[in-house]
């Protein structure tokens, strides 16, 4: 399934590089969600977002510059993704620049607009003051009707150029219910596959895949449906430590893919067999586990590694021993190339998704643990005896227990682990971070 909601209309913003296209989607949607640089070709896939004017409801896509005839492979694959906007859309956004003129480019692009069968709007950006607006007329020779100032920067026009957009956008029926949707963030350093595990998953090129690491540097929002349930995946831009971070676009991408953990129901962490446990993906993994997000680790490019009869069980057993306190954290092998296991990572992360929103009742909590608490209490500095009455649990997604204690502030972490491992060996909670608080009876 494409990554748009199918039953609200969606509006493609086309155009060539740098005329502001990801500055006007920000503006639309009052909120950074697409990368905004100087740099010419710095959105390279396709950002989605759903926003709402004069009540009516509409899908937005944000595509890569248009350059056409480009061989840079960038370039060739954002034609592809423009052309996928193109067959998906139902409204075309055509944003020029003021302040270039009519390029060839721009009448290369209009041509291809006018054989695409959609609904037009023209747009003529960077118009910061009403002297600018007059240089507007020009845009008449594309063929694509009145042009529209705006200042993408400023926000001058972007009301006018909203409601000529509902003007022509074809009615549908509002979106679907988003309760019961899983959100998934796919995420990892730079280079482990993340962008051809989403593509795999949904069956068709969404996402840019070159041999080039940091190709993708938005996080894109993509639906799908499996197993009977609605999904959400956010594949995100490779996390790389900071000192690597050398300029601001890449930045924002790790900043980017940080609130993609955040806003995530579970968090597929992808890793490169051929690294192995690297210490950056340790800290991914510590990343997830700090937002108490639902985990599962995937190791990628599983295909390339020489195998004997016991390499899975080995390698899982170093992992798991690497993972330590983390060890709950279900682990799979798989292959984007051979679509290997691909679809059972998210089999198992809609198991960890339940295993989050799970609530264990105070008495079957208290029956497992009670001996436990009673014969084998927290260690004492001093000569006062700490006593843990019960346990309940107060909270799910992410799951939290409250300890109920004559003295909250002496529960130490080492016996918080210790109460961790019990409420595992007895209840579950796979892949899931577990909270602990002390309370005093």
């Amino acid at each position: 399934m494409s990554g748009r909601n199918k039953q609200l209309p969606t509006v493609a913003i086309i155009g060539r590089p740098n005329v502001g296209k990801s500055t006007l989607f920000n503006r639309f949607l009052r909120r950074r969600l697409a990368i905004v640089d100087d740099a010419p070709g710095v959105t390279r896939d396709r950002n989605f977002g759903q926003m709402e004017w004069s009540g009516i409801p509409f899908q937005l896509v944000d595509t890569g510059g248009y350059l056409p005839g480009s061989p840079d492979v960038f370039l060739s694959g954002i034609r592809e993704q423009v052309q996928q906007a193109l067959q998906e859309s139902d409204l075309l956004l055509f944003v020029t620049d003021v302040q270039d003129g009519v390029t060839s480019i721009d009448q290369e692009i209009a041509e291809m607009l006018l054989k695409a069968d959609r609904h037009l709007v023209l747009a003529v950006n960077k118009a910061d003051s009403p002297k600018q607006e007059e240089s507007i007329y020009d845009f008449y020779s594309l063929g694509l009707g009145e042009p529209l100032p705006v200042s993408a920067e400023a926000g001058r026009g972007v009301g006018d150029l909203l409601d000529k957009i509902i003007e022509k956008l074809p009615r549908k029926a509002s979106g679907e219910d988003e309760n019961g949707v899983v959100n998934v963030a796919v995420v990892g350093k730079p280079n482990v596959g993340k962008s051809s595990f989403v593509n795999v998953l949904l069956g068709e090129n969404r996402v840019m895949v070159t041999e080039i690491a940091g190709t993708t540097r938005d996080a894109i929002d993509s639906r799908f449906r499996a197993f009977g349930h609605n999904f959400i995946l956010i594949d995100t831009a490779g996390i790389r430590k900071r000192s690597r971070v050398k300029d601001n676009v890449e930045y924002y991408s790790v900043v980017r893919s940080m609130r993609s953990i955040d806003r995530s129901d579970i968090t597929i962490v992808l890793i490169d067999a051929i690294d192995d446990f690297t210490h950056q993906d340790k800290a991914v993994v510590a990343e997830v586990v700090a937002h108490k997000k639902g985990v599962v680790l995937a190791v990628n490019k599983w295909d390339l590694i020489e195998k004997s009869e016991k390499t899975l069980q080995t390698y899982e057993m170093n992992l798991r021993e690497q993972l330590g306190n983390l060890a709950y954290i279900p682990i799979m092998m798989i292959s984007c190339k051979h679509n290997l296991r691909v679809h059972q990572v998210i089999q198992v992360g809609f198991s960890v998704y339940k295993e989050r929103n799970k609530r264990i009742p105070t008495s079957q909590i208290n029956d497992a643990l009670g001996g436990i608490l009673r014969d084998s209490p927290p260690l004492v500095k001093d000569a006062r005896p700490i006593k843990v009455h019960y346990i309940t649990q107060v909270g799910t997604s992410p799951p939290v227990f409250a300890l109920f204690t004559n003295r909250p502030r002496a529960i130490a972490t080492n016996y918080r682990r210790f109460l961790e491992r019990k409420i595992r060996e007895n209840f579950g909670f796979m892949g899931v971070p577990i909270t602990f608080v002390a309370r005093k009876k």
